[in-house]
């Protein structure tokens, strides 16, 4: 599904929200939890940016076939070197995705932010 502000969502699990609420004897309430099928509409989507290391294998990924050719041999098999050791943080982004979070007001007044798109489907 792909996220846009405005379009109608719904929780998809139930989501339990922080800790146990403490009454005025110190016992234990209960805590907030919000139901599966709580509607609501998306306010804003953010994609989050690939993790450092991810940015440096495309970044030395590049290099390498860019310049590689050029560049003395042990300099080279350096970058190769490094490029072999970022690869599986590569690929497990690759295989992940790029993730996108939402800021989500529910038609109950909460408001979720930084939600994950796994927890939504279209309403």
């Amino acid at each position: 599904m792909t996220l846009h502000a405005g379009l109608r969502v719904r929780l998809a699990v139930d989501l339990a929200l922080g800790e146990a609420v403490a009454g005025p004897s110190g016992a234990a309430a209960g805590f907030l939890s919000l139901a599966a099928g709580t509607e609501g509409t998306v306010e804003r989507v953010d994609g989050q940016q690939p993790a450092h290391g991810v940015r440096e294998y495309e970044r030395l990924r590049a290099l390498l076939d860019d310049y590689g050719h050029t560049m003395p041999e042990e300099s080279r098999n350096r970058l190769a070197e490094e490029v072999a050791a970022l690869e599986p943080e590569w690929t497990a982004f690759q295989a992940r995705g790029a993730r996108v979070t939402a800021r989500v007001r529910l038609d109950n007044g909460f408001v979720l932010d930084g939600t994950d798109e796994d927890v939504l489907t279209p309403a």
